[in-house]
């Protein structure tokens, strides 16, 4: 697992980060939770190297099994592993704050740019790009499945999630919380079999 943060880095400057990270978030995230969360990876895992791949893959799991707006909750996380308590009250002012302000000014002229046609071609044109960030996070979540658990199980549990959540209407939190303790059974019987088939070190071989 990665360094949240370089050693030589000042509180300060982590405040300053997650904010302005969070600011870009909330500015950029059109379109509801879903699409914030590709940019929320790209700040802790590209742009500021808080966390890896692997680590965002579990956070995201476990925020989406929790109550409340998925981007809120990553942002609130982010703020209180950098900087405590008050790095979490940061990140999810400085997340939501460019939404309420835009919310409370464009409610105002709503009845104006309900009907225009440029606003309407301007939300055609934005979802598209908000499906192709959604495709690409859901791509690399497939990959590590399969490096994983191996390409015939992973394909076996996307099916079984899928007839669970659409046809069974099953929660996906409580598809989450047993596919979690599925994955720590998983591991440790894994582990054991692994020790079990290691082969004996060549000393001891040699040891009458």
């Amino acid at each position: 697992m990665m360094q949240l943060q370089p050693k030589s880095a000042s509180k300060g400057s982590l405040y300053l980060q997650i904010t302005m990270a969070m600011l870009r978030t909330g500015v950029l995230g059109y379109g509801g939770g879903p699409s914030v969360i590709p940019l929320i990876q790209h700040e802790a895992v590209q742009r500021y190297k808080w966390m890896d791949e692997e680590e965002f893959g579990d956070v995201l799991a476990l925020a989406k099994a929790l109550p409340g707006p998925i981007a809120t909750k990553m942002a609130g996380y982010l703020g209180y592993r950098l900087c405590g308590y008050l790095g979490a009250t940061a990140a999810i002012i400085a997340h939501i704050l460019p939404s309420a302000v835009a919310m409370i000014t464009l409610m105002s002229i709503v009845h104006i740019l309900s009907h225009s046609v440029i606003i309407q071609g301007m939300i055609q044109g934005v979802a598209p790009v908000i499906a192709v960030m959604i495709g690409l996070i859901a791509y690399d979540f497939t990959k590590r499945v399969f490096s994983g658990l191996g390409r015939v199980f992973a394909i076996l549990t996307l099916v079984l999630c899928l007839v669970f959540m659409q046809v069974l209407s099953i929660h996906p939190a409580i598809l989450i919380v047993v596919f979690l303790l599925y994955g720590s059974v998983h591991y440790k019987w894994s582990d054991a079999l692994r020790k079990r088939n290691r082969k004996p070190d060549i000393n001891e071989q040699q040891e009458p």
